[in-house]
């Protein structure tokens, strides 16, 4: 059944202009700082993203600057981020809109999403959001009050197309940007995944999934298959003379693309033997085990055994970081998780 949906929505708004997040992104619906928040929250959490939106805004007040810095500057500060393709197409988006399009982003949602790393989501969102144009993009939150709103108990991801289309039928023409906003905010504090707040939801009125008692109960899931588990070894090699800690760029494609990591072996299904990990080592000597991490991927569970040893020389492609410069360079999560083990402060 589809809501009467000019009076729920005005009641929605209603509710965001009383309870509305103060989210730094929301002080100018600039599309430079619009587009930034919206990249960084793709497959990342609002607390997280409130840590690192400053800091680039900061360093990058504006397309061109950020335009202007390097590839290794602009993972540095995204470490941590997680999605490593997601801040090399960030950089690339910058470039193009500041030296092809004199700084500007394009303002509708078929132009927006010719640019890098931009997808629907994201060209709805900043469309709506900076440019009031009358669309609502589909985050996880929206989806999820969509579900409820229209009782659709097909589960995902087949009810996807079904759940864009509904979305639609949303849209008000004067405050786009808002509703949008509202719809997330509904969804991660009052229409959450579990226990519902419904005596407090706005649209509860008209909320099918309310009426019929299965609001937790949707959006219904396919049941996904257990991760599966790889194995690795890392290899801490450290100079003795100043305790600078060996580091090599990984491939440009790939998982973690371009980001600097410690020397070691490929990721395997099964645990690797001691002679065919020090296959892998750099040249050095004393490797012992340091210690057993376990990282959490999309697609997988790592197992990373972290070695530690000492070393003279570099190899191929690797270069020596000195401890005070570590916290300065694109180390991914998982490796300064790995460098803890020797009390290295990353």
């Amino acid at each position: 059944m589809r809501p009467r949906h000019t009076h729920d929505m005005q009641a929605l708004l209603i509710w965001y202009d009383a309870h509305q997040r103060r989210l730094p992104w929301r002080v100018s619906l600039d599309a430079y700082r619009v587009w930034l928040s919206e990249v960084m929250l793709q497959q990342t959490t609002v607390p997280t993203v409130l840590g690192y939106y400053p800091r680039f805004l900061e360093r990058w007040p504006n397309v061109e600057a950020l335009a202007r810095a390097s590839q290794d500057e602009v993972l540095a500060q995204w470490a941590g981020l997680g999605y490593y393709s997601r801040a090399r197409k960030l950089h690339a988006c910058a470039k193009l809109v500041a030296f092809e399009r004199q700084g500007r982003f394009p303002e509708t949602v078929e132009a927006l999403q010719k640019l890098p790393g931009i997808g629907p989501y994201t060209a709805k969102a900043v469309a709506a959001i900076a440019f009031k144009v009358n669309t609502v993009p589909m985050d996880g939150n929206i989806e999820r009050v969509t579900a409820r709103l229209f009782a659709i108990t097909t589960p995902l991801p087949a009810a996807k197309p079904m759940l864009q289309e509904l979305a639609q039928r949303l849209a008000v023409p004067k405050r786009p940007g808002d509703l949008a906003q509202a719809l997330m905010d509904l969804g991660s504090g009052i229409c959450t995944p579990t226990k519902p707040a419904c005596p407090a939801c706005p649209l509860k009125k008209d909320c099918q999934a309310f009426k019929k008692g299965i609001a937790e109960n949707l959006p219904a899931r396919v049941k996904r298959a257990a991760k599966p588990v790889r194995h690795g070894v890392a290899f801490i090699a450290e100079r003795k003379k100043d305790g600078a800690v060996l580091l090599r760029k990984r491939p440009e494609a790939g998982l973690l693309g371009g980001m600097l990591e410690l020397p070691g072996t490929p990721w395997q299904s099964e645990p690797w033997t001691d002679e065919a990990a020090l296959a892998f080592a750099p040249s050095g000597t004393g490797w012992r085990q340091a210690g057993l991490l376990r990282h959490v991927f999309t697609h997988f569970t790592l197992m990373l055994e972290v070695r530690t040893g000492s070393a003279t020389r570099t190899s191929q492609g690797a270069f020596w970081a000195k401890p005070e410069n570590l916290s300065q360079l694109a180390l991914p999560t998982l490796f300064k998780k790995a460098l803890k083990f020797m009390a290295l402060d990353v």
